[in-house]
């Protein structure tokens, strides 16, 4: 019994730690919008990365001269994963359109420097 209340009692206190850290969480980003520029396939790719509450909340293509299926290609899948990831690390480049992708990916990195806390 003694055991059994010692084990509910640390998993109530793991519980507040991390409720605690969650609730100060602001993520790692200074609110705004940022952009960054880099080179795709046959054009530069200029994107701006949106940031609220510290966090990614939207990227958009702002310029480009790209292949329009290369870019819609890197609208629909690496811009998605990026957000989810909140970062570009370990987003893969996609095959078929991997200078855009990581043109984009490059584009992001530039504007989230400018966006560190």
């Amino acid at each position: 019994m003694k055991k059994l209340f010692y084990l509910v009692a640390m998993l109530a206190m793991a519980a507040m730690v991390l409720v605690g850290c969650g609730a100060t969480d602001t993520g790692k980003f200074k609110d705004g919008a940022y952009e960054g520029v880099a080179r795709g396939a046959s054009s530069d790719i200029k994107v701006s990365v949106e940031v609220k509450a510290g966090k990614i909340d939207g990227i958009k293509i702002l310029e480009h001269e790209e292949t329009q299926n290369l870019i819609e290609a890197v609208m629909e899948n690496t811009i998605p994963e990026i957000i989810e990831k909140q970062g570009t690390e370990g987003v893969e480049a996609i095959s078929g359109a991997s200078k855009s992708s990581s043109a984009v990916k490059e584009a992001v990195n530039q504007a989230l420097e400018k966006a560190k806390k």
